[in-house]
């Protein structure tokens, strides 16, 4: 990910409307938000607005899309983000100072170096502090639709193993939306779209994502769409 870079496609003002699923995810990871925040990749704010309930000491949002960076810049002067907010256009490389929780959603797979990008992430990470990422899963799921909105890869658990940075412990790892999963297969052997539309993420997230938080149980986070890991800094 360079300084310069773009967005492709509206995905994050397509799916800022799947409530359920922001809301299920958000339960997987708040437990270890705390401290000082550095969240990769802030694009409109959504997750910010999510995930930032104004307890963390500090919030930076870090984003590379130049684009994206004014409308962040805008909502905070609006007041639409929380006053702990504040904002850094560009890539990891240029920060420097440190954090208790670094959080990649729907980011990491839009990096090209992500076993690179875990290093700084854990130069940047205080000790005790967490590494978060929810990221698309399974590469055999890989569609039109990843590849449109420049996405390099989706992962899986061993593939989590294998760009651990050193020093850090992978402390969770698991599938999550189960039901999306098989609307995920159809896309890409049946339907085979670049796009989704609104009805399309609303129905998904209206019916799948809630039938989702009982089958994932049932099959133990075995598999699903997405794949949430957090790490944990050990020195």
């Amino acid at each position: 990910m360079t300084d310069h870079f773009k967005y492709e496609g509206d995905e994050l003002a397509l799916f800022q409307h799947a409530i359920n699923w922001k809301k299920y995810f958000s339960r997987q990871i708040q437990p270890f938000i705390k401290g000082a925040v550095l969240e990769v990749g802030a694009g409109i704010g959504s997750t910010t607005l999510l995930l930032n309930d104004g307890k963390a000491a500090q919030w930076l949002l870090l984003e590379p899309d130049p684009a994206m960076s004014s409308v962040l810049k805008n909502k905070m002067g609006t007041g639409e983000l929380p006053g702990n907010c504040r904002l850094q256009t560009g890539t990891i490389d240029k920060v420097t100072t440190t954090f208790d929780t670094i959080i990649y959603i729907d980011v990491l797979e839009h990096i090209e170096n992500d076993t690179e990008e875990l290093k700084k992430a854990t130069a940047l990470l205080n000790k005790n502090g967490h590494i978060i990422v929810l990221s698309p899963a399974f590469q055999f799921l890989y569609n039109p639709f990843d590849k449109v909105i420049g996405h390099y890869r989706r992962y899986n658990k061993s593939m989590f193993n294998g760009i651990t940075a050193a020093g850090l412990e992978l402390i969770h790892c698991r599938y999550y939306d189960s039901v999306g999963y098989f609307a995920a297969l159809m896309n890409k052997w049946l339907l085979r779209k670049k796009y989704p539309s609104l009805q399309q993420v609303l129905f998904w997230d209206r019916w799948m994502v809630p039938l989702s938080t009982l089958t994932d149980r049932l099959v133990f986070n075995s598999f699903g769409k997405s794949i949430i890991a957090t790490w944990k800094k050990q020195r």
